[in-house]
């Protein structure tokens, strides 16, 4: 850049940089001494220093992408924006909003550290970014590498159930990224994964297998589609099937699933069910975990009835291939 006169306004140092997050030596280029971008960087000054190196040209709160831009530019050429911040980027809406620091991928033969502002995380693996205004990691890369760093189960599950329920991947190619990466907090995820193969698309259907599981009640299929027999034509994708006795079981909430015109669909397909003579049996999330006795009972009972009348002429299709 040419040198210029230090008397530019932080306007102006924003048009000239492209941006109102730059590097001391941008500015130095622009004619400014480092004394004086330190002054202007002290406590109460007009601007604010987010890492070595790295100025923001006001004094406010730095927004998420003031620190993304500061991770970026700290991390240098080739950088990846990973975890929660790339996932929010790629339009995810049941994870966690990024608040620590960003994470960013850089190539393992640079050395640089955090500080505060800024996860590095040195990759043999670094991702070619996908194309757009940030340089992010691909879908399957970033939900893996924040559930390795996530101890919370739902979240993961939250996480992992998205991704495929928004039909971007399938199970087995996020087990593929998973099983490429390091082994490193790989234990959480691969245990959510097991439960996405086997058709769970939102947490609360994993807390009901869970709850199955420890039961003597039969196995569902998870989110199997089902169709006619005779024409194939689409009925509807129950959230648990009991294949045997052809029995819905349906998670009564659509704050546990993804998009906000689940429940009204939820509703339609329930319809449809019924009028195939399909018995749908349903229950909220809460009362599976807090009334499980009751919920037992009913299912176990509905399930008794189901096996007393003929079976609808439905077929049910897994959700997905195992892992």
């Amino acid at each position: 850049m040419p040198r210029r006169s230090h008397s530019l306004s932080p306007e102006q140092y924003a048009a000239l940089c492209h941006s109102t997050v730059v590097r001391v030596r941008d500015l130095q280029e622009l004619g400014l001494h480092r004394s004086t971008i330190a002054h202007r960087c002290r406590p109460g000054g007009p601007w604010r220093s987010l890492l070595p190196g790295v100025v923001l040209l006001n004094n406010g709160a730095p927004t998420r992408d003031d620190r993304r831009s500061a991770g970026l530019l700290h991390c240098g050429p080739g950088a990846v924006i990973t975890g929660l911040d790339a996932l929010q980027l790629h339009g995810m809406q049941r994870v966690p909003a990024p608040s620590g620091p960003v994470h960013v991928l850089v190539p393992s033969d640079r050395r640089r550290t955090g500080h505060g502002v800024v996860l590095v995380e040195r990759t043999e693996r670094l991702p070619t970014p996908e194309i757009g205004r940030w340089p992010l990691a691909s879908l399957p890369r970033a939900v893996l590498d924040f559930a390795r760093r996530c101890r919370d189960r739902d979240q993961v599950r939250s996480g992992l159930a998205e991704v495929v329920q928004r039909h971007r991947y399938i199970p087995a190619a996020l087990a593929e990224e998973l099983a490429t990466g390091s082994s490193r907090g790989s234990a959480l995820p691969r245990e959510v994964l097991t439960e996405v193969g086997d058709g769970i698309r939102s947490v609360a259907e994993a807390k009901a297998r869970e709850r199955l599981l420890a039961s003597n009640l039969p196995r569902p299929l998870w989110n199997p589609t089902l169709r006619d027999a005779a024409t194939n034509r689409f009925i509807a994708v129950p959230d648990g099937w009991f294949d045997e006795v052809g029995l819905a079981w349906e998670m009564d909430s659509h704050e546990w699933h993804l998009d906000p015109e689940d429940h009204a669909r939820t509703l339609k397909r329930r319809v449809a069910m019924t009028a195939e003579g399909i018995i749908v049996v349903p229950h909220t999330p809460g009362r599976i975990m807090n009334d499980w006795p009751a919920v037992f009972d009913e299912l176990w009972r509905s399930i008794e009835q189901a096996a007393r009348r003929p079976r609808p002429a439905v077929i049910a299709i897994p959700a997905s291939p195992s892992i």
